[in-house]
């Protein structure tokens, strides 16, 4: 199971008009904004990235407020393992549970996915916020992904194993939070 000490929230490439071409974007917005909110409330870090902001846009407000302690890191490789930087501070930061979200399932989000766990992390795809353009193509990341040794999971199922326990004003909190 996860915990707030091991877990480090992924966001990947929620940008741009790919943000709204998704299956379901306001759907998958919700949810990566509740685990954002959630993980900052727990001491959870979060990175994120952004494929060719130049072409693609920058990640969309909502989330970018919520991620507004830190920039993004920016990449051409479609896996955020190919960003030099980015791997410094995920290696830095000591996590080996790494919950992924994001777009796209098929492409940016698979081949992260793919990648982390060759580098032995634990990978957690976070399944109802991440999407593709087309529901076939999140649902083949998501296999795939699955069958290399990624672990499916839910916004509200790794929220509550991360909290374990219904008390506390931490608990309070994050319940208004799924409740949204």
């Amino acid at each position: 199971m996860i915990t707030p000490q091991e877990t480090l929230l992924l966001v990947v490439d929620v940008q741009g008009k790919l943000a709204t071409a998704v299956f379901q974007p306001e759907l998958v917005e919700k949810h990566i904004s509740k685990l954002i909110r959630s993980c900052t409330l727990l001491g959870i870090p979060a990175l994120y990235t952004e494929q060719y902001p130049k072409g693609l846009g920058h990640t969309v407000e909502p989330l970018r407020e919520l991620l507004s302690e830190q920039a993004p890191y920016e990449k051409l490789s479609f896996s955020c393992c190919g960003n030099e930087a980015f791997m410094r501070r995920l290696r830095s930061l000591g996590r080996n549970d790494i919950l992924v979200v994001g777009m796209e399932t098929h492409v940016c989000v698979y081949q992260t996915c793919i990648e982390l766990l060759e580098f032995g992390y634990n990978v957690h795809i976070v399944t109802d916020a991440v999407s593709s353009r087309s529901v076939e193509n999140k649902a083949l990341g998501i296999r795939c992904i699955e069958r290399a040794g990624g672990i499916p999971t839910s916004t509200e199922m790794a929220i509550f194993e991360l909290l374990r326990v219904a008390e506390g004003e931490t608990f309070k909190a994050i319940s208004k939070i799924i409740k949204e």
